[in-house]
């Protein structure tokens, strides 16, 4: 009989996986296929909000190309890593579906691997579409994930509370949040859809 593997909300369980997560970047970044190149080019002097900024690893990014970035994250222990990484970045501990900011205080908004940790996404379309600028950007991942994958931590494998969302639902969420639809790309692997990645504008 195999052992029952706990189930954590995001903030725990992106806190009791912090020390092994910069091992995951290569497989992240295989469900976006350098994305960024093409989206995230000069950014200079930009305020860019990074949602779900984990250990940093769009952040630095972001940081590189020039953008004033501001870092938020549930879990505390992923922040303290991307503190050591890039020390010029904001770093803000909080919620996405409760953005602790002034409204029109952004250029652009990330958010990489945040939407399939929320069961209402509407949520945080709405918060980012208010702390936008008028025609700031908002992008998004939705990755193709039916049920938590396991997660190994300093405890054992974990699991980490998830939601599947239909890519038509996404977009259409966006739409009633009154975003303009940009663009979308779509990732496949294997002939299925691994992640949509969606540009939409305030």
């Amino acid at each position: 009989m195999k052992a029952k593997i706990t189930i954590y909300d995001s903030a725990e369980g992106y806190d009791l996986a912090s020390a092994d997560y910069d091992k995951k970047e290569a497989y992240l970044n295989s469900f976006e296929k350098d994305w960024w190149d093409y989206d995230l080019t000069d950014l200079s002097e930009k305020d860019v909000l990074d949602v779900g900024a984990g250990t940093g690893r769009l952040s630095v990014t972001l940081l590189r190309r020039g953008a004033k970035v501001t870092a938020l994250d549930v879990s505390a222990k992923m922040l303290e890593r991307l503190h050591k990484k890039g020390p010029a970045i904001n770093i803000v501990e909080g919620d996405a579906e409760n953005l602790p900011f002034e409204s029109e205080s952004f250029d652009l908004i990330t958010a990489a691997f945040v939407v399939v940790h929320l069961k209402d996404p509407a949520i945080f379309f709405k918060e980012a579409e208010r702390v936008l600028r008028p025609g700031g950007l908002l992008i998004i991942t939705n990755i193709n994930q039916k049920e938590a994958p396991s997660v190994k931590t300093s405890v054992g494998q974990i699991k980490i509370k998830s939601y599947y969302h239909r890519p038509e639902m996404i977009l259409e969420l966006l739409e009633s949040a009154r975003f303009k639809f940009v663009k979308e790309k779509i990732i496949k692997e294997g002939g299925n859809w691994i992640n949509q990645i969606v540009t939409a504008q305030k």
